[in-house]
């Protein structure tokens, strides 16, 4: 007889433990569920397996094999699209047509004698016999009423309590025969108990129940994972542990060492090559999967443990479930019912509430109190992408293994031979993880063009001049020296879209790489003309006045590697220039508002005691720009972009300009004089650049409230050198100095704070919030109301559990009452919470 292993769940409701692994896979005392029923299987003389998988498939086919190892032999039929739990087995009919077979799930556990089962329906000469079971809660499951001789009389899927007619359940274990495939047409998708059962005790078919009295559990639950682990342990489910039972309840796999000092309290389950150290505590019902490590005076209570898992010095586990490959340092507390899932890393001191669960690759810093679950925030593995690109804590969420990994997922969504451009900064982390990237890319048979590093204005017009298929830029974070950002850019040099960033994902989480032959790995090339050829377009783009006024710069680089770059650009085109900070040091270079406020105050005052003309501070490797005017006066953010908006539109009338929705009301003003339209964009760097690339033809320019300005004819991407080219270039047009510009600007004031609040309620405050504003109303991005001639802008994080509020209005008193109303506001409402 042949069994058909249904192994295409997704476990979704034992999330995050099943976040990257199929449910079949999930281990339950050390072994997975489908290894449990392939043992009893072959225990029973079945050996011919049709297995049917869909989610992560790979997985599972990459740990069975062909089924030698367990002594059966194993058929994969692989669902393209979900077919259902009929429809599925109707695919594998080529395997399954000489005879009597069962149905069995892979992902339930059971010890059933399922020859009683057999013999039943043969004798009854079923079509269909239906293995039931006693439940004491039936209503995640089908219920099924029979007559005495055990003939199905009644079927009701998921009841609810007032429907609920019998506590004898579907377990999802059929006998069948061959003639159920003739109620199935190839291909389409076909339920067992939705379609095929219900059709069959309508034409009245030999439709049989069987109630079983052995163990069953469906582990529908993390508690009836938990339980299910329990009922094993305390043998209440007949089927073998692995290692062997050194004592009664204790059952210890090869190459384990336990110190004589350790306590171990039955039933416990140790798996291979544990190391478990002097006066640890393990047990009761705790199960250690292979190669972890105990430290000393660790306590290990009721606890699931799976593989590669180390556990501090004092750390107590109480109730947990604990992810393969997690880091617990030492006095940590993991209570009762707390999932902390794969890769996690917990510092020491920090302590895990009951109930929370932490999904995969989380990072808890030392002394942390966690009393949320950490989902979409947090993290860069659930996502790996951020807003940016990949972020996280360098070398130790962006390791090197992470980069070589990525680089591979990356390349395997380019055609074979491609090119991309590589690039960096001056961090000595930065190239290290770079280099792991280019060899995961090289192993894909994808050539780079190596930048080595370089500004990132740099890269994006390389990346668009060069013909690339795209390419990526590894940095420390311009607002976090420890962390590391790693970007993707597509052949237009702007951020990939969300879409090619699912794609690397899926990849990446999944393994699913492209090898090429060793004969086939990519090439190196070093970009050589890269500054030659960007020098030769902006000097094209940005012609020199032909009678300038002779003017003195003062150009802070703030250390980047700008410095080694623009000030040549600006002494060939006739500017006196004075360098600041003109060499790589990033370690010094501004990240945070206040040395970014300290580099500004120290341009004020040389700009002042030269009697300079002009003050430019480069930021973010060359992407950001501020500016101090010939009276010392500092100017950036929303005040500088509405200076550009007055400049560009006289020099472009009649075009378009691009800037965020929380920019500054008064640019329409401006503008509209020259004839010049206004396009808002969603208030991310994403939406702003691929509005430049989109509409290239038509915009002028597009700029942020960060001192971000894109110049489109040139590339679609933040070039701070160009934008002080453009604003030298426009001075000495008008031949007016800058102050004069800026005293002609409306004065407006705007206020901004940044609202903490918790992911669950982000929907349910803009809600309320949209319910309540008095005004007009607009939803671009976030909700922006409308008061007069001012405005409130309410704008959740997309990575982070804020929302950020920005105000502005033509009188600074009444931009800080509106930011004082709108806070009182938010707080009322998540207190009513």
């Amino acid at each position: 007889m042949k069994a058909v292993v249904m192994a295409g769940g997704e476990g979704s409701r034992l999330r995050p433990i099943t976040a990257n692994r199929p449910k079949p896979l999930a281990p339950v005392v050390n072994r997975p569920i489908m290894e449990h029923i392939l043992r009893l299987l072959k225990a029973q003389g079945i050996t011919q397996i049709v297995a049917t998988v869909y989610y992560l498939a790979d997985h599972i086919e990459g740990y069975f094999g062909d089924g030698s190892e367990w002594g059966i032999a194993i058929h994969y039929s692989l669902e393209d699209t979900p077919l259902g739990t009929a429809g599925s087995v109707k695919q594998a009919e080529e395997h399954l047509r000489d005879g009597t077979f069962v149905i069995i799930s892979g992902d339930a556990l059971t010890d059933i004698d399922l020859q009683p089962a057999i013999e039943f329906h043969q004798r009854n000469g079923a079509m269909a016999t239906l293995v039931l079971a006693r439940v004491p809660n039936p209503l995640e499951f089908g219920v099924v009423i029979t007559r005495e001789d055990g003939r199905i009389t009644r079927l009701l899927e998921k009841p609810s309590w007032s429907e609920v007619f019998s506590d004898t359940v579907n377990t999802g274990i059929y006998i069948l025969e061959p003639e159920i495939f003739a109620y199935m047409e190839p291909g389409k998708p076909y339920d067992f108990s939705q379609d095929l059962f219900p059709q069959l005790l309508r034409e009245g078919k030999p439709l049989y129940g069987y109630v079983m009295s052995e163990y069953w559990s469906d582990i529908g639950s993390l508690q009836q994972y938990r339980e299910a682990h329990q009922d094993l342990l305390n043998r209440k489910v007949k089927l073998p542990i692995p290692g062997e039972e050194t004592i009664p309840g204790v059952w210890v796999s090869t190459g384990a060492v336990i110190d004589p000092d350790v306590q171990i309290v039955p039933p416990v389950c140790i798996g291979r090559n544990c190391r478990i150290k002097k006066g640890a505590v393990i047990g009761p019902y705790a199960t250690l999967g292979d190669n972890c490590i105990v430290e000393p005076n660790a306590l290990v209570v009721r606890s699931i443990v799976w593989d590669s898992v180390y556990i501090g010095a004092g750390s107590h586990l109480q109730g947990a479930i604990v992810g393969t490959g997690t880091t617990i340092e030492d006095n940590v507390r993991v209570q009762e019912d707390a999932v902390i899932a794969d890769r996690c890393h917990i510092e020491s001191d920090s302590v895990i509430r009951s109930r929370v669960k932490l999904w995969p690759d989380k990072y808890i810093e030392r002394g942390s109190t966690v009393t949320m679950s950490l989902i979409w925030g947090a993290k860069w593995r659930g996502s790996l992408f951020r807003e940016l690109g990949v972020a996280g804590l360098s070398n130790i969420e962006i390791t090197p293994d992470l980069a070589t990994k990525l680089g591979a997922a990356y390349a395997s969504t380019l055609p074979r031979g491609s090119t991309i451009v590589l690039a960096r900064d001056t961090f000595k982390v930065s190239r290290m993880i770079k280099h792991a990237f280019m060899a995961g890319v090289l192993s894909a048979g994808i050539d780079v063009a190596d930048l080595r590093a370089m500004p990132i204005p740099i890269t994006r017009h390389y990346i668009r001049a060069s013909g690339a298929m795209g390419g990526v830029s590894v940095r420390v974070s311009p607002t976090n020296v420890r962390m590391t950002l790693i970007e993707f850019f597509d052949k237009r040099g702007v951020y990939l879209p969300k879409s090619g960033e699912r794609k690397i994902e899926n990849l990446f989480f999944r393994e699913d790489f492209a090898r090429c032959d060793a004969d086939e790995v990519g090439t190196i090339r070093f970009a050589s003309r890269a500054i030659e050829q960007y020098q030769a377009d902006f000097q094209r783009l940005v012609q020199a006045p032909e009678s300038p006024r002779a003017m003195r710069i003062v150009a802070d680089f703030a250390f980047s590697r700008v410095s080694a770059i623009f000030p040549a650009i600006l002494g060939e085109l006739g500017y006196d220039v004075v360098a600041l900070n003109a060499y790589p040091e990033p370690r010094r270079a501004p990240r945070t508002p206040a040395e970014h406020d300290a580099f500004a105050e120290n341009l004020q005052q040389v700009v002042q005691s030269l009697g300079a003309n002009l003050g430019l501070m480069f930021e973010n490797e060359g992407e950001r720009l501020t500016v101090v005017d010939e009276r010392g006066r500092v100017i950036s953010g929303g005040a500088l972009l509405t200076v550009f908006a007055r400049l560009m539109a006289e020099s472009c009338p009649g075009k378009q300009i691009a800037v965020p929705v929380n920019a500054p009301s008064v640019i329409e003003e401006i503008v509209e004089p020259y004839g010049v339209q206004v396009m808002r964009t969603r208030a991310d760097v994403r939406a702003l650049m691929n509005a430049a690339a989109d509409h290239s033809d038509t915009l002028c320019f597009a700029g942020d409230v960060q001192g971000g300005f894109i110049f489109p004819q040139f590339h679609p991407g933040y070039d701070a050198m160009f934008a002080s080219m453009r604003l030298l270039n426009a001075l000495q047009r008008l031949g007016c100095c800058l102050s004069e510009l800026y005293d002609h600007i409306p004065s407006f004031y705007t206020r901004y704070q940044a609202v903490p609040c918790p992911w669950e309620l982000k929907g349910r405050i803009m809600r309320l919030l949209a319910q309540e504003a008095k005004g007009r109303t607009e939803t671009i991005d976030g909700l922006k109301v409308y008061i007069d001639h001012s405005w409130v802008l309410v704008l959740p994080d997309a990575a982070e559990p804020i929302i950020h509020l920005y105000t502005e209005a033509r009188e600074a008193s009444e931009a800080e009452r509106l930011l004082l109303e709108y806070l009182a506001l938010i707080e009322r409402l998540l207190q009513k919470e």
